[in-house]
């Protein structure tokens, strides 16, 4: 099981603090996307929410959640958004317990896309 710990030092005492969830890079990705997709907006913003506050360590884990999630190797996973009308391609690194949003689009425009590159 992966945890990033951080210590923060206040005079003379060090706090470590556990950092749970994952940090996704960016959001404002998401939001212009469903600028231009309205109806995607409510399902994004649930992924978002899921995704945030997750403690995943494994693929197992997001597949546990998310039974239609595809593992697509280095290190991509791709979601499906409302329904299968979207594809959300993530890059995770579990250790840091950071995720890339990497490709955000219709069916059509997932199909033409090598995800494992984006």
């Amino acid at each position: 099981m992966f945890r990033l710990f951080r210590i923060y030092h206040f005079g003379n005492f060090y706090y470590i603090c556990i950092v749970i969830g994952m940090r996704i890079i960016s959001r404002r990705t998401l939001r212009e996307f469903w600028e231009k997709h309205p109806d995607s907006e409510q399902p994004l913003k649930a992924w978002f929410k899921i995704a945030k506050k997750s403690e995943w360590d494994t693929y197992h884990d997001i597949k546990a959640e998310f039974r239609n999630a595809s593992i697509v190797g280095n290190d991509r996973v791709v979601f499906n958004i409302k329904g299968n009308d979207y594809r959300l391609v993530v890059r995770i690194i579990f250790e840091q317990r950071k995720m890339w949003i990497r490709f955000i689009g219709t069916h059509n425009e997932y199909d033409k896309t090598n995800v494992k590159n984006v």
